[in-house]
């Protein structure tokens, strides 16, 4: 029996990682697509292409959209500084400066096109609720919104006889926390070495670490880079990272 096809968006971080293998394990034929949109941490494609042939993703596409011609966040914009060494208290606070305007719904829109071609019903993508995520485009509100704009705007939604035939965007991670992800993540034998977390990447010295191939090392204080310890610390599983 063929399998079905769904898109699967791949940043490269150990979130996206695991939904790809949530994925791979619902038996869904996997097509990734991950965006080069100006970010200062590119190197996450590098993370996203490893990820995408360790895991078996049946195709994977890299799309160009340059957000920073907008700016407005820490990630596309090199005039906002990354947050470092904030605690718990302060990343629970408000909408971090890291959050890139509309970005969730533009990607999405590149997967639901993608969709549409592939014949997929179902599109992954790993945003997560819980561990301090201030971002507005990560709440199952959010999801639940855009899940019935994809099947107003498609033909595939229009033209669905069922419920089993409408676009369903697939977010199983939103209410875990980091720890839980890893978890699974571990479960599925994904392998965290191949992701990358960290917002400001720094030059690495040469090293025979397995990242060194990267020429970077993550910054260890940046948001991501703490909520990264922290969970791979609760989850009890090594964190494979190349720190500063």
């Amino acid at each position: 029996m063929e399998r079905r096809s769904a898109v699967v968006l791949v940043s490269g971080g150990l979130d996206s990682a695991t939904v790809l293998a949530i994925a791979n394990e619902r038996g869904f034929r996997c097509h990734a697509i991950s965006f080069r949109y100006g970010q200062r941490h590119a190197i996450e494609l590098q993370a996203a292409a490893a990820v995408c042939q360790s895991l078996g993703a049946h195709s994977h596409r890299v799309v160009d959209v340059d957000l920073r011609a907008f700016g407005g966040s820490a990630l596309t914009d090199d005039g906002i500084a990354v947050p470092q060494g904030r605690s718990s208290r302060e990343m629970q606070s408000g909408i971090p400066v890291t959050y890139v305007p509309a970005r969730n719904t533009i990607f999405l829109s590149f997967a639901l096109a993608l969709a549409e071609v592939e014949g997929a019903r179902d599109i992954f993508v790993g945003v997560n609720a819980v561990d301090y995520s201030g971002y507005p485009d990560c709440r199952p509100e959010y999801l639940a919104a855009f899940q019935t704009l994809a099947n107003l705007a498609t033909r595939i939604g229009i033209e669905a006889n069922d419920v089993d035939g409408r676009i369903r965007i697939q977010a199983p991670l939103v209410s875990l926390s980091k720890a839980q992800i890893i978890s699974e993540g571990t479960r599925l034998h994904v392998d965290y070495g191949l992701t990358w977390s960290c917002y400001d990447p720094q030059p690495a010295a040469p090293t025979l670490e397995p990242l060194a191939r990267l020429k970077v090392r993550a910054c260890a204080v940046c948001d991501s880079c703490l909520i990264r310890k922290q969970g791979f610390s609760d989850a009890g599983v090594n964190d494979p990272t190349p720190y500063v």
